[in-house]
């Protein structure tokens, strides 16, 4: 291993004293290949120097598995590194703790997960030099956590990369997943294509003089010329489009050209034109519409020497150095730019952040629309939303400022409905607290409780409130059901007549009043003196239209009623 950009730094500085713990602590622990587990963390740091974080950041790295992992604690590391290296730590020991299901269709709020709840984009930004050194030592691992690993690297990481600008990054990492996320399209790929690629960077070496001779002649400083064989993984992406026919893959092998200036990004793409005519509908122009994660070049496929259709992409040195570190190279430039003493240097962390999510949105801008921007932002920015983690390591999106309540309505609604306690991280919490990015949150319920009024008054979810109103309403209507009238009781007094009883029922059969209970009185006679109708409650329309028909009854004297409960 390379460890000569580690001894550049100063025997008692920051990184040697997190090297020595990270040693101390990870002592005579091996990882799978046989190495000592030291040599994962080393190489973590070395990236992330490389990449040009800064000394809070390769500290971080050298120390990002020192919780998790040994008998040390976040104080331990606040105590002897400061609570800047502390929070980075931190960041990343609760996404080492994160199972991401393999079946798990909504990936996206895995991404959103870990952008959003690290509050901090270095804590990204590691965590994605520890996937890329992790997949390169994958082949130790028993193969089910090969094929785990592997999906998650293929699913979250490489289009997280992708997102924050970190092409040569998400390549990589899908091309070190591919064989064991699908092995046999590996292998079909290695028997049809190796040839090719073999014929095709033959080819590269040929044009390349030509091309910069030529480039030369019209004044334009080149850089440097190289070739790009497609990646494995993007190559089936595109073969599956194309009916798996390598014939109609153009870009097996890209020239890529880097010039000085924008302005000779234009004029060299004049010359290839000159030279080669280009295929129509070809040109793509990310430069003045850069992609959506501020990728920028130019992009042409010509007939080309010996009549081969090749492609060719122009940039500037700027546009490389994005394209390889992506939003990394945002911050390491904010860094240098903004590089003081090193006491001020935690107090710009914050603005070189803001300043790195400003250079993102301007590229952004460019290329969407408004409607797009507004969901781009939502989805890529998280100004309003945090990710918390049940029990079950299951992710749950919800906005800022969220409680256990609304976590608990957006479970289940029972859960909701019966909640009477919460855990936050371990920890008893009351019910308005409010919930942070990577909080593990545990809601504690009893059958028997009912949601309070009270928690509308601080709530933030439209699911919660809709569902705490409706419980509501539901309990009020049973205290009304319980406190309404169970029935109508009627006393009917009549004069002594034969069929009395009949025209009684015949009344209420007629306006359709079940009747549930019916008895009669009789005098010394023997003869009806009064009957007692019971029915289920009535409206007071229904009730007032039986009354009169009663009286109307013949031999009817009196109608007393009342409500039973």
């Amino acid at each position: 291993m390379n460890t000569s950009w580690f001894q550049k730094y100063p025997e008692n500085g920051l990184i040697k004293r997190a090297y020595a713990f990270a040693e101390e602590a990870h002592k005579d622990v091996k990882r799978e290949s046989g190495d000592p587990y030291i040599t994962h963390s080393l190489s973590v740091a070395e990236t992330v120097h490389k990449w040009g974080l800064d000394e809070a950041s390769v500290a971080a790295a050298l120390l990002h598995d020192v919780v998790e992992d040994t008998n040390f604690t976040l104080k331990n590391i606040d105590k002897q590194f400061g609570k800047e290296v502390a929070f980075l730590v931190d960041g990343l020991t609760k996404l080492k703790k994160i199972q991401y299901p393999e079946h798990d269709p909504n990936v996206e709020t895995l991404r959103k997960f870990i952008i959003s709840f690290s509050r901090d984009l270095r804590v990204v930004i590691i965590k994605l030099a520890d996937r890329w050194h992790n997949m390169r030592t994958l082949k130790f691992l028993p193969e089910d956590r090969q094929k785990r690993i592997a999906w998650e690297t293929s699913e979250i990481y490489a289009p997280l990369a992708y997102r924050l600008g970190m092409q040569r990054l998400s390549g990589e990492l899908e091309d070190l997943a591919f064989p064991y996320f699908h092995p046999e399209e590996y292998l079909w790929l290695l028997d049809n294509v190796k040839d090719r690629y073999e014929e095709r960077e033959s080819y590269a070496r040929k044009i390349k003089p030509i091309i910069r001779k030529n480039f030369e002649r019209n004044g334009i400083k080149v850089i440097a010329i190289d070739s790009r064989a497609k990646r494995y993984s993007s190559l089936y992406k595109k073969l599956q489009r194309y009916d798996m026919d390598l014939d109609k893959i153009y870009d097996l092998v890209a020239l890529r050209i880097v010039v000085k200036t924008i302005e000779d990004c234009y004029a060299a793409l004049g010359v290839i034109h000159k030279l080669y005519p280009p295929l129509p509908g070809r040109i793509k122009d990310y430069i003045a519409r850069p992609k959506p994660n501020g990728y920028q070049s130019l992009h042409t496929t010509v007939f080309a020497l010996e009549n081969i259709i090749t492609e060719f992409q122009v940039r500037t040195a700027e546009m490389h150095e994005v394209d390889e570190l992506g939003i990394a190279a945002h911050w390491a430039y904010e860094q240098i730019k903004n590089s003081k003493r090193h006491s001020e240097q935690w107090k710009g962390v914050l603005s070189r952040k803001e300043l790195l999510w400003v250079e993102q949105l301007r590229n952004w801008q460019k290329s969407f629309s408004d409607k797009e921007l507004i969901e781009s932002i939502a989805v890529d920015f998280f100004k309003d939303r945090i990710f918390v983690i049940t029990p079950q390591n299951d992710v749950i999106d919800l906005p800022a400022g969220a409680t256990p309540v609304d976590f608990a309505y957006r479970i289940h609604s029972d859960v909701g409905n019966n909640c009477v306690g919460a855990k936050v991280n371990g920890k008893i919490v009351p019910l308005n607290y409010e919930l942070q990015s990577g909080d593990i949150v545990e809601i504690m319920t009893q059958k028997t409780k009912k949601p309070s009024e009270d928690w509308l008054r601080f709530i933030k979810t439209s699911l919660a409130r809709s569902q705490i109103k409706n419980a509501i309403k539901d309990k009020i209507k049973t205290l009304r059901e319980k406190s309404a009238p169970a029935g109508v009781e009627f006393k009917i007094v009549n004069q002594d007549r034969p069929g009395f009883l009949k025209d009684v029922t015949a009344q209420f059969d007629e306006s359709k009043i079940n009747i549930g209970y019916l008895s009669s009185e009789t005098d010394k006679r023997g003869a009806i003196s009064a009957v007692t109708v019971r029915t289920a409650p009535l409206t007071k329309s229904k009730l007032e239209q039986i009354l009169v028909k009663i009286k109307k009854i013949a031999g009817t004297k009196e109608v007393n009623y009342k409500f039973n409960r």
